[in-house]
């Protein structure tokens, strides 16, 4: 096996995607917008996605405008998409399902 941080080949990218259905892929990075009810709501989320991230070490790029969160995922390191990118997608995903 790969080591996760390890950049991905466009054919292993392509064969991730489709498990990723709500997430957009622009270039080097995945890329999702949330609209959340309320400033609370959104803080919440961040939250969540915040102790995900630091127990997968890895971190996304993100902003937050009251209820609206946008969320880049990419590696810096690596300079594009790995796996470990999928990953905090995925966690993301299933955090978004405990609101």
């Amino acid at each position: 096996m790969a080591d996760r941080k390890t950049l991905l080949t466009e054919d292993q990218i392509i064969e991730w995607l489709p498990g990723m259905p709500r997430w957009e892929r622009n270039g080097a990075t995945l890329h999702r917008e949330l609209t959340f009810r309320d400033f609370t709501e959104a803080w919440g989320f961040l939250t969540m996605v915040a102790l995900v991230a630091e127990k997968l070490n890895h971190h996304p790029d993100w902003s937050n405008s009251w209820s609206k969160v946008v969320i880049d995922v990419t590696n810096h390191d690596a300079g594009g998409l790995t796996e470990i990118d999928f990953e905090l997608a995925a966690a993301i995903d299933k955090a978004l399902g405990e609101i």
